[in-house]
Protein backbone atom coordinates (compact mmCIF):
# COMPACT_ATOMS: atom_id res chain seq x y z
CA UNK A 1 0.00 0.00 0.00
CA UNK A 2 3.35 2.49 0.58
CA UNK A 3 3.45 2.84 -3.43
CA UNK A 4 0.00 4.75 -3.08
CA UNK A 5 0.99 6.92 -0.16
CA UNK A 6 1.79 10.35 -2.72
CA UNK A 7 -2.07 9.64 -4.11
CA UNK A 8 -3.56 9.34 -0.96
CA UNK A 9 -1.71 12.07 0.55
CA UNK A 10 -3.98 14.21 -1.70
CA UNK A 11 -7.35 12.46 -1.19
CA UNK A 12 -9.38 14.88 1.04
CA UNK A 13 -10.36 11.75 3.29
CA UNK A 14 -7.19 11.27 4.82
CA UNK A 15 -6.26 14.81 5.16
CA UNK A 16 -3.99 15.69 8.71
CA UNK A 17 -3.32 11.61 9.05
CA UNK A 18 0.08 10.87 9.59
CA UNK A 19 2.29 8.36 7.58
CA UNK A 20 2.89 6.38 10.69
CA UNK A 21 -1.11 5.75 11.12
CA UNK A 22 -2.17 5.31 7.50
CA UNK A 23 -1.22 1.77 7.17
CA UNK A 24 -3.05 0.61 10.41
CA UNK A 25 -5.91 3.06 8.98
CA UNK A 26 -6.09 1.37 5.56
CA UNK A 27 -5.86 -2.10 7.41
CA UNK A 28 -8.84 -0.97 9.93
CA UNK A 29 -11.17 -0.12 6.79
CA UNK A 30 -10.47 -3.33 4.87
CA UNK A 31 -8.88 -1.50 1.91
CA UNK A 32 -8.26 -3.27 -1.30
CA UNK A 33 -7.00 -2.00 -5.10
CA UNK A 34 -8.39 -3.34 -8.44
CA UNK A 35 -7.61 -2.84 -11.80
CA UNK A 36 -10.14 -1.35 -14.33
CA UNK A 37 -9.52 -1.09 -18.00
CA UNK A 38 -10.89 1.82 -20.34
CA UNK A 39 -14.65 1.67 -20.57
CA UNK A 40 -14.68 -0.66 -17.83
CA UNK A 41 -17.60 -0.60 -14.95
CA UNK A 42 -16.31 0.49 -11.34
CA UNK A 43 -19.78 0.71 -10.04
CA UNK A 44 -22.95 -0.92 -11.49
CA UNK A 45 -25.68 1.26 -11.57
CA UNK A 46 -28.53 -0.92 -9.51
CA UNK A 47 -25.88 -2.78 -7.08
CA UNK A 48 -26.05 -2.34 -3.68
CA UNK A 49 -23.57 0.72 -2.34
CA UNK A 50 -21.06 -0.71 0.08
CA UNK A 51 -18.17 0.65 -0.85
CA UNK A 52 -16.19 4.35 -1.01
CA UNK A 53 -13.94 4.82 -3.66
CA UNK A 54 -10.79 6.50 -4.14
CA UNK A 55 -9.19 7.16 -8.11
CA UNK A 56 -5.55 6.12 -7.47
CA UNK A 57 -4.36 6.44 -11.34
CA UNK A 58 -6.80 6.92 -14.38
CA UNK A 59 -10.17 9.06 -14.70
CA UNK A 60 -13.58 7.74 -15.02
CA UNK A 61 -17.19 9.33 -14.92
CA UNK A 62 -20.44 9.21 -12.81
CA UNK A 63 -23.20 8.21 -15.77
CA UNK A 64 -26.98 8.36 -15.68
CA UNK A 65 -29.43 6.89 -17.87
CA UNK A 66 -32.84 8.16 -18.37
CA UNK A 67 -36.12 5.75 -19.29
CA UNK A 68 -35.45 6.48 -22.89
CA UNK A 69 -31.87 5.78 -22.59
CA UNK A 70 -30.26 9.16 -23.22
CA UNK A 71 -26.71 9.50 -21.44
CA UNK A 72 -25.63 12.36 -18.99
CA UNK A 73 -22.60 13.02 -17.41
CA UNK A 74 -23.03 13.91 -13.86
CA UNK A 75 -19.35 14.38 -12.99
CA UNK A 76 -15.66 13.64 -13.72
CA UNK A 77 -13.55 11.52 -11.29
CA UNK A 78 -9.76 12.17 -11.46
CA UNK A 79 -6.88 10.56 -9.50
CA UNK A 80 -6.97 11.13 -5.80
CA UNK A 81 -10.71 11.86 -5.80
CA UNK A 82 -13.12 10.25 -4.01
CA UNK A 83 -16.60 8.73 -5.14
CA UNK A 84 -19.55 7.19 -4.16
CA UNK A 85 -19.55 8.10 -0.45
CA UNK A 86 -23.32 9.78 -0.38
CA UNK A 87 -24.45 6.22 -2.06
CA UNK A 88 -22.15 4.09 0.70
CA UNK A 89 -23.02 6.15 3.71
CA UNK A 90 -26.78 6.28 3.14
CA UNK A 91 -26.64 2.40 2.38
CA UNK A 92 -28.76 2.56 -0.89
CA UNK A 93 -29.88 -0.46 -2.07
CA UNK A 94 -29.67 0.45 -5.78
CA UNK A 95 -26.88 2.80 -6.87
CA UNK A 96 -28.81 5.54 -9.03
CA UNK A 97 -25.38 5.76 -11.56
CA UNK A 98 -23.10 3.78 -13.08
CA UNK A 99 -19.11 4.72 -12.96
CA UNK A 100 -17.45 4.29 -16.08
CA UNK A 101 -13.76 4.64 -16.25
CA UNK A 102 -12.67 6.04 -19.84
CA UNK A 103 -9.05 5.20 -19.58
CA UNK A 104 -7.43 2.57 -17.61
CA UNK A 105 -6.96 3.07 -14.22
CA UNK A 106 -7.04 1.68 -10.27
CA UNK A 107 -9.23 2.45 -7.58
CA UNK A 108 -8.80 1.75 -3.69
CA UNK A 109 -12.29 0.51 -2.04
CA UNK A 110 -12.83 1.40 1.02
CA UNK A 111 -15.45 -0.40 2.82
CA UNK A 112 -18.20 2.10 4.40
CA UNK A 113 -19.22 0.53 7.55
CA UNK A 114 -15.71 0.35 9.04
CA UNK A 115 -15.15 3.64 8.45
CA UNK A 116 -18.32 4.87 9.89
CA UNK A 117 -18.14 2.89 13.02
CA UNK A 118 -15.05 3.61 15.07
CA UNK A 119 -12.67 0.44 15.90
CA UNK A 120 -12.44 -1.03 19.08
CA UNK A 121 -9.46 0.82 20.16
CA UNK A 122 -11.04 4.23 19.26
CA UNK A 123 -8.36 5.61 17.45
CA UNK A 124 -7.82 9.41 17.00
CA UNK A 125 -7.01 9.20 13.53
CA UNK A 126 -10.37 7.39 13.06
CA UNK A 127 -12.01 10.05 14.28
CA UNK A 128 -10.36 12.10 12.11
CA UNK A 129 -11.55 10.78 8.87
CA UNK A 130 -14.86 10.03 10.01
CA UNK A 131 -14.48 14.70 10.13
CA UNK A 132 -13.16 14.23 6.78
CA UNK A 133 -16.06 12.20 4.94
CA UNK A 134 -18.22 14.55 6.52
CA UNK A 135 -16.43 18.07 4.94
CA UNK A 136 -16.28 15.85 1.81
CA UNK A 137 -19.98 15.37 1.67
CA UNK A 138 -20.71 18.55 2.13
CA UNK A 139 -18.47 19.95 -0.65
CA UNK A 140 -20.59 17.39 -2.96
CA UNK A 141 -23.84 18.68 -1.87
CA UNK A 142 -22.49 22.29 -2.83
CA UNK A 143 -21.54 20.76 -6.81
CA UNK A 144 -24.64 19.13 -6.87
CA UNK A 145 -26.51 22.42 -6.58
CA UNK A 146 -24.48 23.70 -8.77
CA UNK A 147 -24.99 21.42 -11.63
CA UNK A 148 -28.77 21.78 -10.91
CA UNK A 149 -28.30 25.39 -11.69
CA UNK A 150 -26.86 24.63 -14.82
CA UNK A 151 -28.58 21.91 -15.83
CA UNK A 152 -31.84 24.11 -15.09
CA UNK A 153 -31.18 27.01 -17.59
CA UNK A 154 -34.13 27.04 -20.47
CA UNK A 155 -31.62 27.17 -23.41
CA UNK A 156 -28.08 25.35 -24.61
CA UNK A 157 -26.79 29.16 -24.89
CA UNK A 158 -27.83 29.47 -20.82
CA UNK A 159 -26.24 26.39 -19.81
CA UNK A 160 -22.83 26.41 -22.05
CA UNK A 161 -22.33 29.71 -20.31
CA UNK A 162 -23.49 28.97 -16.64
CA UNK A 163 -21.04 25.96 -16.84
CA UNK A 164 -18.36 28.29 -18.39
CA UNK A 165 -18.47 30.96 -15.75
CA UNK A 166 -18.45 28.56 -12.70
CA UNK A 167 -15.52 27.61 -14.66
CA UNK A 168 -13.71 30.58 -14.99
CA UNK A 169 -14.96 31.42 -11.11
CA UNK A 170 -13.00 27.86 -10.24
CA UNK A 171 -9.76 28.55 -12.10
CA UNK A 172 -9.61 31.98 -11.62
CA UNK A 173 -9.08 33.05 -14.81
CA UNK A 174 -11.17 33.62 -18.12
CA UNK A 175 -8.63 31.13 -20.33
CA UNK A 176 -9.18 27.42 -19.06
CA UNK A 177 -9.10 23.53 -20.12
CA UNK A 178 -12.58 21.77 -19.35
CA UNK A 179 -12.47 17.74 -18.32
CA UNK A 180 -15.13 17.20 -21.14
CA UNK A 181 -15.03 16.60 -25.16
CA UNK A 182 -18.05 18.11 -26.86
CA UNK A 183 -20.01 15.14 -26.81
CA UNK A 184 -18.96 14.39 -22.98
CA UNK A 185 -19.85 18.40 -22.39
CA UNK A 186 -23.69 18.12 -23.69
CA UNK A 187 -23.75 15.06 -22.30
CA UNK A 188 -23.16 17.01 -19.10
CA UNK A 189 -24.95 19.84 -19.87
CA UNK A 190 -27.36 17.40 -21.31
CA UNK A 191 -28.24 19.00 -24.46
CA UNK A 192 -27.79 17.49 -28.58
CA UNK A 193 -24.62 17.86 -29.37
CA UNK A 194 -25.11 19.51 -32.67
CA UNK A 195 -27.26 22.37 -31.31
CA UNK A 196 -24.15 22.84 -28.48
CA UNK A 197 -22.08 23.08 -31.47
CA UNK A 198 -23.61 26.35 -32.89
CA UNK A 199 -23.96 27.70 -29.98
CA UNK A 200 -20.46 27.37 -29.42
CA UNK A 201 -19.91 28.36 -32.97
CA UNK A 202 -22.48 31.48 -33.01
CA UNK A 203 -20.48 32.68 -29.11
CA UNK A 204 -17.36 32.53 -30.90
CA UNK A 205 -18.58 34.94 -33.71
CA UNK A 206 -19.82 37.31 -31.91
CA UNK A 207 -16.74 37.73 -29.70
CA UNK A 208 -17.91 36.35 -26.57
CA UNK A 209 -15.95 33.26 -26.42
CA UNK A 210 -13.02 31.35 -27.84
CA UNK A 211 -12.55 28.02 -27.85
CA UNK A 212 -10.28 25.27 -29.48
CA UNK A 213 -11.06 21.96 -29.08
CA UNK A 214 -11.62 21.74 -25.04
CA UNK A 215 -9.83 24.85 -24.34
CA UNK A 216 -12.33 27.94 -23.98
CA UNK A 217 -11.37 31.58 -22.77
CA UNK A 218 -14.13 34.00 -22.42
CA UNK A 219 -13.79 37.05 -24.07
Amino acid sequence: MKKYFDVLRRCSLFNHIEDENLIALLGCLDAKVEAFGKKYTIFAEGNPAKHIGIMLSGKAQVIRNDYNGNRSIVSGIEQAEMFGEAFACAELDAIPVAIIANEPCEVMFINCHRLMNSCTNACSFHQQIIFNLMKELAIKNLMFHQRIEITSQRSTRDKLMTYLLMQAKKNRKSSFTIPFNRQELADYLEVDRSGLSTEIGKLTKKGIISCSRNHFEIL
